[in-house]
């Protein structure tokens, strides 16, 4: 009998590539439906996808990258590349808290809006200004 590889859950690059689908999609603004109806599965194997708990096979993968307009690569950039086992470093750690702020309502609608800026000056002041704000929380709050 065989036993079951995922019993703790999605592997991390599986993971990895069902979040970077979730962003590509939302970045087109494109419903999990609309991105079924174009890999010829129903929004819920899309679900699954995303979530990392099925995985992709090659031939829908490259299917995807087509009908979304990336590389197959795309998927795999910034993937874990840690031996399994090893510890992970802080910046693997902060790609994926990245990725997971992109994949919210806010993440998508600010980085929509920054990517709207033409000019690069005006982006740095964006940039300055934010982490001019986020430094400035906590004594905000303690008002």
């Amino acid at each position: 009998m065989r036993e079951r590889t995922n019993k703790k859950g999605p592997s991390a690059i599986d993971a990895h590539v069902g979040n970077r689908i979730r962003l590509r999609r939302l970045a087109l603004d494109w419903s999990q439906t609309k991105l079924g109806e174009a890999l010829d599965v129903t929004f819920q194997q899309v679900q699954k996808y995303e979530k990392g708990i099925n995985r992709m096979g090659a031939s829908r993968l490259q299917r995807a990258a087509e009908v979304m307009g990336v590389t197959v690569s795309y998927f795999f950039e910034g993937a874990p590349s840690v031996p399994q086992g090893a510890n992970n470093d802080g910046a693997a750690l902060s790609s994926d808290e990245m990725l997971q702020f992109l994949a919210t309502e806010e993440g998508m609608a600010l980085n929509r809006a920054f990517l709207r800026v033409p000019d690069m000056q005006v982006r740095r002041k964006i940039v300055a200004l934010t982490k001019s704000l986020a430094k400035m929380e906590p004594e905000m709050s303690e008002e």
